[in-house]
């Protein structure tokens, strides 16, 4: 798979990455799998790990400002 920002190679590896969930709260998600950029660091989610990442999101206490979840498919 290609870079949609620099045309490089994308790699498979995993990342912690912030999710705003609402105007008060952000959620992180540790250990998440992306496809990364060798070149420009840009990343892509695959859309099967999207799905799940909606999932979680959904269940999040939206009322704590930080919460900190592994990601586990």
């Amino acid at each position: 798979m290609k870079c949609m920002t620099c045309g490089s190679s994308l790699q498979p590896t995993h990342s912690d990455l912030p999710f705003k969930v609402s105007q008060h709260s952000i959620v992180i998600l540790k250990n998440l799998p992306v496809l990364q950029c060798d070149n420009c660091g840009e990343y892509s989610i695959e859309d099967p790990i999207y799905r799940r990442v909606e999932e979680i999101l959904d269940d999040v206490d939206a009322s704590a400002e930080l919460e900190i979840i592994r990601f586990a498919a």
